[in-house]
């Protein structure tokens, strides 16, 4: 009972830490401001270890390496606590590549569930309040992702459905990475 609080109590911060860094790789990505609440809130929690990461993880192509393999070392952690709990109840231990690999699952599932929060967000902005203050920001980041839908699926009676046929691409994503994640549970 102990040990599922604890990892409950873990797994929260190791994801709410992963969401943070991956919030931060996705504002540079996307060149957003910070300049808004909740950039400067994404700063200001995950500072403390990006920027020492910095002077030993370089940027590859203008972005963001250190928050990304960041993210991913929390999620690798989460894991190796997990596990070494678990292990210590049945005596099995799963392969350390495989742990990378769930990690790295966990990380790519967490960026698709953002996205999938950042397009909802932003077509609600878009039907609601398009000028409100947060609307720019989640724009600037849906739009990426967006685009190229925009550019097969044009807009029916004014109302772009390009959302939708990202929401059913991510979710297919998720349906292939949850079997992947479950492969690499069983068999590493």
């Amino acid at each position: 009972m102990l040990s599922q609080i604890f990892l409950f109590v873990l797994n929260t911060v190791c994801d709410f830490l992963s969401i943070a860094l991956l919030a931060r790789f996705a504002l540079q990505f996307a060149r957003a401001s910070f300049r808004n609440p909740p950039g400067q809130f994404v700063m200001a929690v995950t500072n403390w270890m990006v920027l020492p990461a910095r002077r030993v993880i370089p940027g590859l192509f203008g972005h963001d390496l250190a928050s990304l393999l960041l993210a991913w070392f929390w999620q690798l952690a989460y894991f190796l606590v997990a596990v070494t709990i678990s292990s210590g109840l049945n005596g099995v231990s799963p392969a350390p590549t495989g742990m990378a690999i769930v990690a790295l699952l966990e990380v790519i599932k967490i960026l698709l569930y953002m996205a999938f929060a950042v397009v909802f967000v932003a077509a609600i902005f878009s039907w609601v309040n398009p000028h409100a203050p947060m609307a720019g920001l989640f724009n600037s980041l849906a739009r990426p992702m967006l685009r190229p839908f925009q550019r097969v699926i044009p807009p029916i009676g004014g109302v772009d459905l390009s959302p939708l046929a990202l929401f059913v691409l991510l979710q297919i994503a998720l349906m292939l990475l949850a079997s992947l994640r479950a492969y690499f549970t069983l068999y590493f």
